[in-house]
C-alpha cells in the first residue's frame, strides 16, 4: 500500500465567469485522504460537491491550489499525463451508470481493462471475477436494458473497481435507486472498497449512508468543514 496520501488538495478554489460576474464555487479547500480511508462528502444540492469530485478526478482544472494524486502533483500536467493518472489511479462512479447500451455487462467492465492495456483473456477473467463478487455471475451477458437499476449500478461499480485504482470517486452513487436497493448497493460498494484497501470520497445526501464512512465532511457555500 502506498505511503503517500491517495488524495491531497491544498488551497483548491474554483470560479466560473457568468458574463461580468464571477461565481466562486470552491473556496480554499484543503483535504487529505489516506489509503484505505473512506470519506463521505455531504452538502446541499449546488454546494460544490460535484465540482470538488471533478477536480479531484482531474476532469477539470482548479482556479488555484494544488491537487496531488498518490504523490503526483496533477495541476499543470498536459492532457495525456492527466489521462494516464485517471486511467491507472482513479475510479469513478456516478449517480447514473453511464454504461454503454449496446455492450453486455461483461463488455462494459472489460473495456476499462482493455484501455489499461490488459489482454482480452486477462480482461475477461478479471471482469467475470468482479461481476461475480457483485452478485452478477448469471447476468454477465445481459445489456443494460436487460438489467434492473440496481444491477446496472453494480456493473458501473465493478467497472470502476476492476482496475484496482488508488482512489475511488463516487458522486451520489445510489441517488437514482429506491431506498432498499440503495442500501444494499451501498453496503456492497463499501465492502469491496474496504476489502481492496482503496481510498474513497463518496458524495451522498443520505446521512445514514454517510455514517458508514470513516469521516464525514460537509461542503457549504464552497467551504469544506469536518462534520
Amino acid at each position: 500500500m502506498s505511503k503517500s496520501p491517495a488524495l491531497e488538495l491544498t488551497g483548491v478554489s474554483k470560479s466560473y465567469h457568468q458574463g461580468p460576474k464571477e461565481l466562486q464555487v470552491l473556496k480554499g479547500v484543503n483535504l487529505t485522504v489516506q489509503p484505505g480511508e473512506l470519506v463521505a462528502l455531504v452538502g446541499a444540492s449546488g454546494s460544490g460537491k460535484s465540482t470538488l469530485l471533478q477536480l479531484s478526478g482531474l476532469l477539470d482544472q482548479p482556479t488555484s491550489g494544488s491537487i496531488v494524486i498518490d504523490g503526483e502533483n496533477a495541476v499543470g500536467l498536459k492532457d495525456e499525463a492527466r489521462s494516464a493518472i485517471r486511467r491507472t489511479k482513479l475510479g469513478f462512479v456516478y449517480q447514473f451508470h453511464h454504461l454503454l447500451p449496446d455492450f453486455s455487462a461483461l463488455e462494459n467492465v472489460q473495456i476499462a481493462l482493455r484501455i489499461a492495456g490488459l489482454s482480452m483473456q486477462e480482461a475477461t477473467d478479471k471482469a467475470r471475477g468482479i461481476l461475480a463478487e457483485m452478485g452478477l455471475k448469471d447476468r454477465v451477458d445481459h445489456t443494460p436494458a436487460e438489467l434492473s437499476g440496481g444491477e446496472q449500478q453494480r456493473v458501473a461499480i465493478a467497472r470502476a473497481l476492476v482496475t484496482n485504482p488508488t482512489l475511488l470517486l463516487a458522486d451520489e452513487p445510489t441517488g437514482n435507486l429506491d431506498e432498499e436497493t440503495a442500501s444494499r448497493v451501498f453496503k456492497l460498494l463499501v465492502s469491496l472498497v474496504r476489502e481492496r484497501g482503496l481510498a474513497a470520497v463518496i458524495a451522498t445526501h443520505d446521512q445514514a449512508l454517510a455514517a458508514q464512512m470513516d469521516r464525514q465532511l460537509h461542503l457549504s457555500a464552497g467551504v469544506l468543514h469536518e462534520s
